[in-house]
């Protein structure tokens, strides 16, 4: 239980302690160990990605199918809290926080990064750099940011927000377990065990996505100025952020993390409004449909796709691995959504969660995505010119790809750069310094967004589920995620942590489905009058 006098007060010390042992060691042997760390976690999550692989796709989509059977049910009348509750946020601000925590900076990163790894190649297209394979890049990339995602986020945030809001349980893992396993268990060191793995994974999930995070913002500052940023702007970029990210947590939710969100959203549809503007326009807003359809014709099979026949790794390392990403995120995420969710039926949460959130992505991948295919197209085109020029002088070349893909190929970190450069080349108009700087700024405060939630997850789960953990713990614990990343930032230790997060998800998935099946036999008992719609369903969204 927490404390309630001292240094620990208002925190749970076995789970501080243990957690921060835990965090220290491992960052220790990543880092005075390296290249030996690396090696042992990359063949244990080769292996995990290997034999497990099928347990991942059926996992995930087990889970989409179960959150889209409650919010069709008459389960989904349940408010998350007590009937007639009102949401404590307004549609606007929940849906960009909730954005932010979920999907903001990676989809920001992968949205150009991806469709051209898979332009380069992937199985459901024959030839590489082609037309087929634009197509089908678009359909692979929206399946990886679709609903098989945000499901594995909202089963966590579903159970955390029913348990804590409705039946007054704290806010922490092991609170959703009690139905399986009795107070008793979870409230000794069983329930420890839980909250503890928790924290651990969602700590280094931050600081890996820190640390990564801050070699985008360095290429971006190259683009820039032509700056070639060393290890120590890399240090102060993290301090920095780590503090105003401090500063947002401290201030709570309904302010600081809420204003930030609301900003990212809004300095999001500022640059995809532009990018819209200023790219191919017509090829933009025709991938953005033909890349839907195509999600909506294959989504079944690729979510049970694995592979049987050649098992050649493809699918180990995209599909399968993503699972495992979104997995290590998932109760980071689903925590924090949870958190910010309260007063919501279930119907509206897993509304909110999967289909909302998932459309916007759709349109980012589809606009930023589909802009730059359109702009490997002409590369493509007018190599082929070239080469029927040169031919007739036997000095045809091979084409290995356009600029965006030459530059992900070289660092992926370039490639949302490269497709400003592009736009602005294609457009005539000076729009692509303006439009990395705002991406670079966009980057800071989405990671900030990510830090600031996350400190408050993790002092959260510390604090054995209060809503309002202390504030020594929240300016602890982003002192610690800060800590973190510098360090294997530092020590070159960053990809062995990455790794050993993937194998974190195998022990993560397993909880998922405990807490899946503890919710179920809960719902279950719910009375007939909560069953049926209530004045939370009459809820006027609001877009304050």
């Amino acid at each position: 239980m927490s404390n309630s006098s001292g240094l620990w007060r208002g925190v749970d010390a076995r789970i501080t302690l243990v957690s921060t042992f835990i965090i220290v060691a491992f960052v220790a042997f990543c880092g005075v160990m390296g290249d030996q760390a690396g090696a042992i976690f990359g063949e244990l999550s080769t292996s995990i990605l290997l034999n497990f692989k099928w347990f991942y796709l059926a996992m995930a989509s087990g889970v989409l199918v179960y959150l889209l059977y409650l919010m069709m049910s008459r389960y989904g009348n349940i408010t998350l809290g007590r009937d007639g509750e009102k949401p404590e946020f307004s549609t606007t601000s929940w849906l960009s926080m909730l954005f932010s925590a979920g999907m903001g900076i990676g989809l920001l990163f992968w949205s150009v990064a991806e469709p051209m790894w898979h332009y380069a190649g992937n199985p459901f297209s024959a030839t590489a750099l082609t037309d087929e394979a634009a197509e089908s890049a678009m359909r692979v990339t929206f399946f990886h940011w679709g609903m098989h995602a945000w499901a594995l986020y909202l089963m966590p945030a579903l159970c955390l927000a029913y348990f804590s809001f409705r039946k007054g349980k704290p806010l922490s893992i092991r609170s959703t377990l009690v139905p399986l396993f009795g107070e008793a268990r979870m409230n000794g060191w069983l329930g420890a065990i839980f909250d503890i793995l928790i924290v651990v994974v969602t700590a280094f999930g931050i600081a890996t996505s820190f640390g990564l995070g801050v070699e985008q913002m360095t290429t971006g500052i190259k683009t820039l100025t032509g700056y070639e940023a060393g290890i120590g702007v890399k240090m102060l970029l993290i301090l920095s952020i780590s503090l105003i990210a401090i500063m947002s947590v401290v201030s709570g939710v309904d302010r600081g993390i809420k204003l930030l969100s609301l900003w990212n959203m809004a300095l999001s549809l500022l640059i995809l409004a532009a990018v819209m503007a200023f790219g191919p326009t017509r090829y933009i807003l025709n991938t953005i449909l033909e890349g839907t359809s195509g999600y909506a014709q294959s989504v079944i099979g690729m979510s049970l796709w694995s592979d049987a026949q050649k098992d050649a790794g493809w699918q180990n390392w995209w599909t399968a691995f993503y699972w495992a990403w979104w997995l290590t995120w998932a109760p980071f995420v689903g925590t924090f959504i949870a958190r910010i969710s309260r007063g919501r039926t279930i119907r509206q949460l897993v509304m909110g969660s999967l289909i909302i959130p998932v459309l916007f992505s759709f349109v980012w991948i589809g606009t930023f995505g589909g802009a730059a295919l359109n702009y490997e197209k002409a590369d493509r085109v007018a190599h082929q010119a070239q080469v029927e020029s040169q031919a007739l002088q036997g000095e045809a070349a091979e084409f290995k790809g356009g600029e965006v893909l030459l530059a992900t190929k070289a660092d992926a970190t370039n490639s949302l750069f490269t497709l400003f450069d592009k736009i602005e080349q294609s457009a005539g108009v000076g729009i692509g310094g303006l439009l990395s700087a705002l991406a670079s700024l966009l980057i800071v405060t989405y990671f900030v967004t990510s830090a600031d939630s996350g400190t408050l997850v993790v002092s959260t789960l510390a604090a054995r589920g209060s809503l309002n953990p202390p504030t020594a713990s929240r300016v602890a614990w982003g002192l610690m995620v800060g800590a973190i990343a510098a360090g294997l930032l530092w020590s070159g230790g960053l990809k062995s942590v990455q790794t050993a997060s993937i194998c974190a998800a195998l022990p993560i998935a397993v909880i998922l489905i405990l807490m899946a099946m503890a919710l179920h036999r809960t719902l279950l008992a719910e009375p007939a009058k909560s069953l049926t719609l209530n004045s939370a369903d009459d809820y006027e969204p609001t877009l304050g």
